[in-house]
């Protein structure tokens, strides 16, 4: 994203908390959890056509009418976060997978670390699905919003076998 580009955001409510979305003038950039001050520097409260889809796809999703997205995402990272991010998107509503298989589906199975830490910046949550990412053992693993958010997205998404603990 070029740094000139004008940044709009809206905050909505959600189940799991109050959810910050920005956006350029046609692209979702970001879901965040709380306010993302690097995200939202220069930015401007605005409802654009992007963020009423998105908020309207989200409204959907939590009632469980919606089981995949359909936006216009601009994601900006390193070519490794965004090989990394772009294959979070084929993970399917009731499907998981862990750490380790998502960094052999990348054909690097050595960087499972390197694949989590890519995973922790993911910049459009929810959407993006980091939640669905899980460890080998089949705790929660990690999660930005928090494991009581990603906990509560598996259940919706009708993981209820998810043991609440991090990493076991």
């Amino acid at each position: 994203m070029n740094k000139n580009d004008p940044v709009y955001f809206i905050e909505v409510n959600s189940p799991v908390g109050r959810l910050t979305l920005t956006s350029d003038d046609h692209y979702l950039t970001g879901l965040y959890f709380s306010q993302n001050e690097v995200a939202l520097k220069g930015a401007v409260r605005r409802k654009t056509e992007i963020l009423k889809k998105t908020e309207s796809q989200l409204k959907a999703y939590f009632a469980g009418q919606l089981k995949s997205f359909n936006l216009a995402m601009k994601i900006d990272g390193t070519g490794f976060q965004v090989s990394v991010w772009n294959e979070l998107k084929k993970i399917k509503m009731g499907e998981l997978r862990s750490y380790s298989e998502h960094a052999i589906e990348l054909k690097k199975p050595k960087a499972v670390r390197a694949v989590g830490s890519a995973i922790g910046k993911n910049p459009i949550g929810i959407i993006i699905p980091c939640h669905r990412v899980i460890a080998k053992s089949g705790g929660l693993g990690g999660f930005g919003g928090g494991l009581k958010a990603k906990k509560w997205l598996l259940n919706h998404e009708g993981h209820r076998e998810i043991r609440g603990d991090q990493n076991d």
